[in-house]
């Protein structure tokens, strides 16, 4: 009998993983940060070049034409305009979707936590963060590294300060040769400013992914803080101008949260959201509508905050020691 239609977790895993939203839950009821809900459909979604949101049309009864509506790729935008509107410190648990690949910890619909503390800088958000990691995985201890530092650690050159040639010179000896040509062949004119920082950013990412993830946040969670600027889009900047208020978590080889210190800037942010639509351009990606409703909001004052987004279900296939996400969802893409 085709058996297809059973869960991809086990029930006895679906009780652990509810065991471990309640934790969730709890943790942030003791500290008093409200739990909210937001849309998962929007008439907008996000520029950023790196990721894809999906989405779908709506006919209204009787209309002749469709609106689309995107899913949406985290809760963000929605729940600063709540912060605008005087929400106080919030957290939601939710389903997010990325037009992504399917693996081992991908799923293009995943359940995210999201959270914003108001007045808190980002190292008090950090100190939370690794409060929470250390109650859900069991783990004694938290690490700090900067993103300078792993780069000098295991590449052994500055990704700050590095130029083109250079990293054209060591992506060559470590055999990524064919991934910079490719990568070269689909933007524009090199001397473009967009295309540079684009092929620097994307040459770094993947340096990161396939020379460095690996290797940190063996034993414990590691936090990366101090990333270059032109990485972080809703984020604000050191006073050097070269590396922005942000950090993301790793354990065991695998990102399990990104956060920010919170640009509040609305002139700011509309410019960033423009230069992210020309990165989609010069990468051949359509360009996105910007959310007026969120830049009203910060138009109107969003108060300084840190938030950061964090996924469940890598966290608590950490805490169970499984292989895959699939082991600790109801049921993935692969059996929908």
């Amino acid at each position: 009998m085709n058996q297809s239609w059973q869960p991809s977790a086990s029930i006895e895993t679906l009780r652990k993983r509810a065991a471990l939203l309640h934790q969730i839950r709890v943790f942030f009821a003791q500290r008093k940060v409200l739990e909210v809900e937001t849309p998962a459909l929007s008439s907008h979604t996000i520029t950023d070049p790196y990721l894809e949101a999906m989405h779908t049309l709506h006919t209204q009864v009787g209309a002749f034409t469709s609106s689309k509506l995107y899913l949406q790729t985290s809760p963000e935008y929605a729940m600063k305009r709540l912060l605008a509107a005087g929400s106080g410190d919030i957290f939601q648990l939710c389903k997010a979707f990325r037009d992504d690949e399917v693996g081992r910890i991908h799923n293009p619909e995943f359940t995210i936590l999201e959270w914003y503390r108001i007045g808190f800088s980002l190292q008090h958000l950090i100190d939370e963060v690794g409060s929470l990691l250390m109650a859900t995985l069991k783990v004694e201890a938290v690490n700090q590294s900067s993103y300078s530092v792993l780069f000098e650690r295991h590449l052994a050159f500055n990704p700050l300060e590095v130029d083109l040639p250079s990293l054209f010179e060591i992506c060559a000896k470590l055999g990524l040769q064919d991934y910079v040509g490719s990568l070269r062949a689909n933007l524009a004119d090199d001397e473009n400013t967009h295309a540079s920082v684009l092929l620097k950013d994307s040459i770094l990412q993947v340096l990161f992914s396939t020379h460095i993830e690996s290797l940190i946040g063996i034993d414990y969670p590691t936090v990366v803080v101090d990333f270059p600027a032109s990485q972080a889009s809703l984020a604000t900047l050191h006073e050097n101008g070269r590396t922005a208020n942000r950090f993301e978590v790793y354990y065991k080889g695998i990102e399990l949260a990104n956060g920010f210190d919170e640009l509040t800037d609305a002139q700011s942010q509309h410019l960033r959201f423009a230069q992210d639509n020309q990165k989609r351009s010069v990468l051949g990606l359509s360009i996105k509508p910007i959310d007026m409703h969120f830049m009203a909001a910060l138009f109107s004052g969003l108060p300084q905050c840190a938030g950061v987004a964090l996924g469940v279900d890598r966290l608590l296939m950490l805490a169970l020691q499984k292989n895959t996400i699939e082991e600790v969802m109801s049921f993935s893409q692969r059996n929908c």
